[in-house]
């Protein structure tokens, strides 16, 4: 458990969309009718841990323009800086919420804030908590301590426990148009609009996640394993000799791995369209030049079994096998 490390928008004014998010929580600062437990869901990327720390913010402004923040106050300045103390954020230990970090943070939220009028604890992912850690929470959802409020992050496709859901007030979050994300990123990394359109298109909507991308580079890595698979004929040499080394490479993004194996499913998701006629949806635009190829040597039956190769490799990491291992099988299996 831990400070806030965000350290971007400071007012809902300064966040693009998510209008009805805005809404309740400017109405539940400005009314004061705040729940206890607090559920903000949606896709990755589209905003919610932003709005918890400019919520959490703006219950403990010192000097509130309304239902803002003011930014200047001391408090308003620990938020901005990720440094307050009664903000503190659980982030998943490795690929679950585990019942020890619960236990933590219970032990934490028994003694009284140390500075906030409202503390406030962030529990990012909720879908990956596993049910014994679930079922400790409850009853500190049910009766937080004084001075305290809870905030869930979790995915709308599902997997947040019904006791959890129960519990909790739920804030919606929702994908930005895909032509706005582009927008944005040509402005913030001075990218041709063509780039931009195709980085949106493969965030979905999400900013966060195609700053993410971007910053990693994991379009140029996945450029470069697609490549590379089109490129060799397996059990040859050169073919171990340079998946070997793209596994190493995948291996190094950690946490950021599965955001890669999502990337290689959208690609053959868009072959797998095209083998069936159907190329109205493609993600992948930067990639069409070798689409043709890769349908003549991957009839749709093989393309659905490379998708489950990647399911497996996805399920694999999620219990922590060793992700260089993880990443080799996948690709030999790719090839």
């Amino acid at each position: 458990m831990k400070p806030s490390q965000e350290n971007t928008a400071l007012s809902f004014a300064e966040i693009i969309g998510q209008d009805k998010a805005k809404k309740m929580l400017r109405r539940a600062v400005e009314q004061g009718r705040l729940g206890h437990a607090f559920l903000f869901k949606g896709a990755m990327g589209v905003g919610k841990k932003t709005f918890a720390r400019i919520f959490a913010a703006a219950l403990n402004c010192q000097n509130p323009a309304g239902h803002e923040p003011c930014g200047r106050c001391s408090s308003c300045l620990k938020f901005h800086a990720g440094s307050h103390p009664d903000f503190l954020v659980l982030e998943p230990d490795g690929a679950a919420i585990k019942i020890n970090q619960v236990r933590e943070l219970k032990k934490t939220l028994a003694f009284p804030p140390l500075e906030a009028k409202i503390r406030v604890a962030l529990l990012c992912e909720i879908h990956t908590m596993r049910r014994e850690a679930a079922n400790s929470l409850l009853k500190t959802l049910e009766e937080p301590p004084d001075q305290t409020m809870l905030i869930l992050t979790g995915d709308e496709a599902g997997g947040i426990l019904p006791t959890i859901l129960s519990r909790c007030q739920t804030v919606p979050f929702f994908p930005l148009p895909q032509e706005e994300v582009a927008k944005i990123l040509c402005q913030e990394a001075d990218l041709e609009p063509e780039s931009g359109a195709a980085l949106a298109a493969m965030a979905e909507g999400s900013l966060g996640r195609a700053r993410l991308l971007l910053a990693k580079d994991l379009l140029g890595l996945r450029r470069e394993i697609v490549d590379t698979l089109m490129q060799l004929e397996p059990d040859t040499p050169a073919a171990v000799q340079a998946l070997t080394k793209l596994a190493e490479s995948a291996a190094k993004l950690k946490e950021d791995l599965g955001e890669l194996l999502e990337l290689l499913t959208t690609w053959l998701h868009d072959l797998l369209l095209l083998s069936r006629g159907a190329p109205g949806s493609i993600i992948n635009r930067d990639l069409s030049p070798s689409f043709p190829a890769a349908c003549r040597r991957w009839s749709g039956t093989q393309l659905a079994d490379r998708l489950r190769l990647v399911e497996t490799a996805r399920k694999q990491l999620a219990r922590n096998c060793n992700p260089t291992a993880v990443c080799e099988v996948l690709f030999f299996g790719l090839l």
